[in-house]
């Protein structure tokens, strides 16, 4: 498991606390990190079993960093929802990625070592929606499809700032899927554009940060079978 703990300079509080902003905003693209892999696979990817419901719930903390600054999310899952979102599609997809739309996903209790400030996350549909593309392949990747203005974090107390994931167009995070211990989204500091605004003290110019995650996917249909990504 990640130490995804931090230390945090009395020294550079005001800054410090901004960029927790920043990096709460994450959910994902540049970073130290390079790409998942490209599939092998270049034929369509097949989910199954078809037309069967699922969640996904944050196996442990949701960790999003800019610089320095870390802050963490105690719980997040998304859940089968209206008009079929979390609901596997039927038959083999095409020579891209298998597209699934999900429910926007929840950010609980999340935290930052920055004393006196509170953070909150909300997340919407208003201008698209929330999506994961799984691909077959070696190994198989997931990414996850953020809608314009659809992750806004924002913090209060000592500082009051707004981050804004995806602020001009949406914007995709990119990990991979994991079938040896189970279905699993796995996400590694994948890396994200965010817009701050604010009072002086926001960090107005940190543009990207970073999400770390994994996501347990759960079959609601049949809770004794599994979602698959296959050829």
């Amino acid at each position: 498991m990640i130490d995804n703990r931090l230390r945090l300079s009395r020294t550079a509080l005001p800054s410090a606390a901004c960029l927790a902003l920043a990096a709460a905003a994450a959910l994902l693209p540049t970073g130290a990190h390079a790409a998942p892999t490209a599939p092998t696979a270049a034929a369509g990817t097949t989910l199954s079993p078809a037309g069967h419901r699922f969640s996904a719930v944050a196996d442990g903390p949701v960790v999003f960093e800019a610089g320095p600054i870390v802050v963490t999310c105690a719980a997040s899952s998304t859940l089968p929802g209206a008009e079929g979102r979390n609901t596997v599609p039927d038959g083999p997809g095409p020579a891209g990625p298998a597209s699934v739309r999900i429910s926007p996903p929840g950010f609980q209790d999340c935290t930052t070592d920055v004393p006196g400030l509170r953070v909150s996350v909300e997340t919407n549909e208003q201008a698209g929606p929330w999506q994961v593309l799984l691909q077959h392949g070696s190994p198989s990747t997931a990414r996850l499809s953020i809608p314009t203005g659809g992750f806004v974090l924002r913090t209060s107390g000592l500082l009051a700032c707004t981050a804004l994931a995806a602020p001009t167009a949406p914007a995709t995070a990119d990990g991979t899927w994991d079938e040896q211990q189970g279905s699993v989204l796995l996400l590694d500091r994948a890396p994200i554009p965010v817009k701050i605004t604010g009072s002086f003290f926001c960090a107005t110019s940190v543009t990207t940060a970073t999400i770390t995650a994994r996501y347990a996917v759960h079959d609601t249909t049949d809770p004794t079978r599994r979602i698959t990504v296959g050829p």
